[in-house]
């Protein structure tokens, strides 16, 4: 039976991860001899080359180079390009002056490049489709925004071979993003055309690749995700978006041109890539490195999303907004806010029949399913401190950096902080399996010290980690919280989650997903199991936890990645969170008797998450601080 439970266990947790991955990946670039109405990145990278030949920011003689081009190339395409200057403001002169730039050689203006593809119906509101075409000082910007306008002139080519729409399409190139956004306050203040616009596609990138998420749309988004799913399933590789993330994104002081027409009621998408983490505003930013599949991807999903907007009978308008994600990036899931409390009500109906059926099958009682609910909470608790721990030893947090070189190292750094704090938390759950008493609570208790110390000292005192680290200890020395039959563990976990998972959906519905469907499915695996075979001895009554593993396991994968590339650097805890919902489907496929061995193995996850952790440091140096952060 052990050997039995071993196969299942690490060969549902394996193919999930196999998956995952699979679904990360980014589609093949089209070639140049593509249809002529699909979009190529082997055409749009002419495009890059050109852009991304040199830095090119406000002021700079190649600024004016690839403004020339572009308004050749929108000629070209017939759009009529015109340009639209204004004054930059007081922020962007300061922050171009620091860069050792001269606003004075700019004209103290962002100049826009502003052109217009005609509707066939000129009444209708029209789309605008944006990028932004000056670079950080010091980057070509192959990627931000080289690989967006490149999209968005390639799309457009794609858009005339299509045939002629109603809706006007307004193509805009903002100017001096990287300084302030100015570019797109200076045509959403000023440029005639701002009126007519009534939906905006926004390309953006953080990074050199990576599969580009859809990341934040107008509010009140039931109608646009409505139009932006259908388009979705015909991009290439699909299309990556749920949401948790614009839920997230909205709470953050983060701005990109789509900003701006947002705060104006104006609705629609926005995309951007964030892989390759290395080549923000960095000289490696070029042409040569830029993911070709990334551009294809990214490029693709604002053609279709842009077709669908200027040839749909009425742009969305402001309503409510949905819950949605996408299934492995090819399928999407949308229903109302609402339907989260039915959702969460069926969520209870299997967990009390999953709990009945156990009970008659092996006697496990309340209070066992109650240990297993502290049983992850020592996990969300442990795994908190334990990442920000690892996550320490690389650097301190992006809030604590001197300059703008040490946050560009500490994302150089990136791909190795989420290596080892990804370690870290199969640690944690490795532990939770083995059992809080096959590592001691001494040692428990050392290992949260010694990742508080970590945080401490690099990042200052952290009252969430303080917390935490308490929680983590009294639960580690606390002998009756850790269940005592598997049936206890895996209820606690489902209650947990539905516990948590109520109270989101009445604080934060739109993000309540992230625990309402993984509940959901480990809730129907859970009466599967009961109804098969509840005392889990056999193979046949193991499969609903084994297809719950793999498709969720995977599912939860392809959200944590992304998580860790947007927030990982400073908020590494979200993944002690990933950990506990794959755990949540995994926990009755654990062996019962390999206690020695799984602690073992949470003992080497972790000394080897440590290595990882530091190694960054000799990988990636930290240059000597200099005045200014990160911009």
């Amino acid at each position: 039976m052990t050997n039995m439970r071993w196969a299942l266990f690490l060969g549902s947790l394996a193919l999930a991860l196999v998956i995952g991955v699979w679904a990360l990946q980014v589609p093949a670039p089209r070639d140049a001899s593509a249809s002529p109405t699909e979009f190529s990145a082997r055409r749009a990278m002419a495009d890059v080359r050109q852009i991304g030949a040199r830095p090119h920011p406000v002021g700079s003689a190649d600024h004016a180079r690839v403004q020339g081009y572009l308004v050749q190339r929108m000629a070209s395409l017939g759009l009529n390009p015109v340009l639209q200057s204004g004054a930059l403001s007081p922020e962007a002169i300061a922050r171009l002056t620091r860069w050792g730039g001269d606003p004075v050689a700019a004209g103290n203006a962002a100049v826009n490049i502003v052109g217009v593809l005609p509707g066939r119906n000129p009444g209708a509101a029209a789309v605008a489709l944006m990028a932004h075409y000056d670079s950080a000082w010091g980057s070509p910007g192959a990627a931000d925004d080289g690989a967006g306008v490149a999209a968005v002139l390639e799309a457009v080519r794609a858009i005339k071979a299509r045939g002629p729409a109603d809706r006007t399409l307004v193509v805009l190139f903002t100017d001096a993003e990287e300084l302030n956004l100015d570019g797109a306050r200076l045509f959403f203040s000023e440029n005639p055309l701002r009126d007519r616009i009534g939906a905006v596609v926004n390309l953006e990138a953080r990074g050199g690749g990576g599969r580009a998420m859809m990341f934040e749309t107008g509010r009140g988004n039931a109608e646009t995700i409505a139009l932006f799913t259908k388009a979705a399933g015909k991009a290439d590789g699909g299309a990556t978006s749920n949401a948790l993330s614009i839920f997230v994104y909205e709470s953050m002081p983060n701005g990109t041109d789509f900003t701006i027409p947002k705060n104006r009621g104006i609705g629609g998408v926005n995309f951007a890539f964030i892989g390759r983490p290395s080549q923000y505003h960095s000289p490696s930013a070029t042409p040569e490195n830029l993911d070709q599949g990334a551009l294809q991807h990214i490029g693709s999903q604002a053609l279709e999303a842009t077709d669908a907007h200027i040839r749909a009978d009425a742009l969305p308008v402001a309503g409510a907004n949905v819950v949605y994600g996408d299934v492995l990036g090819r399928i999407f899931i949308v229903h109302s806010t609402g339907l989260g409390w039915t959702l969460l009500a069926v969520t209870a109906a299997l967990l009390a029949f999953a709990a009945w059926g156990a009970r008659h099958a092996t006697g496990v009682t309340a209070a066992d399913v109650g240990r297993g609910m502290l049983s992850g909470l020592w996990v969300l608790a442990m795994g908190l401190v334990v990442t920000h721990g690892v996550r320490a030893l690389a650097g301190p947090s992006a809030a604590r950096a001197e300059s703008a070189e040490v946050y560009y190292t500490l994302l150089r750094r990136l791909p190795w902080m989420e290596a080892g704090t990804g370690l870290a938390v199969v640690a944690v759950a490795l532990a939770a399996l083995a059992g809080r008493a096959a590592l001691g609570p001494r040692l428990l208790a050392g290992v949260v010290i010694a990742a508080a110390a970590a945080v401490m000292v690099m990042n200052g005192f952290d009252a969430v980690v303080m917390g935490a680290g308490g929680v983590a200890i009294a639960l580690s020395t606390w002998s009756q919280t850790a269940p005592k039959t598997p049936w206890g563990g895996w209820l606690g976990l489902i209650a947990l989650i539905l516990l948590l998972g109520c109270v989101t959906q009445a604080t934060a519905p739109e993000a309540a997903l992230i625990f309402v469907w993984p509940g959901l499915v480990a809730a129907l695996a859970a009466a599967a199991c009961a109804l098969i075979g509840a005392r889990l001895q056999s193979t046949r009554s193991l499969i609903p936890a084994v297809l719950a593993t793999i498709l969720g396991g995977a599912w939860i994968l392809t959200l944590a990645h992304p998580v860790f590339l947007g927030v990982g650097m400073d908020i590494p805890g979200v993944l002690a969170l990933m950990a506990l919902l794959v755990l949540l489907f995994a926990r009755p496929l654990a062996p019962e008797h390999a206690r020695a061995t799984l602690a073992a193995g949470a003992a080497a996850c972790l000394i080897l998450a440590c290595g990882l952790s530091l190694t960054a440091r000799y990988a990636e140096p930290m240059p000597a601080p200099t005045a200014g952060g990160p911009t």
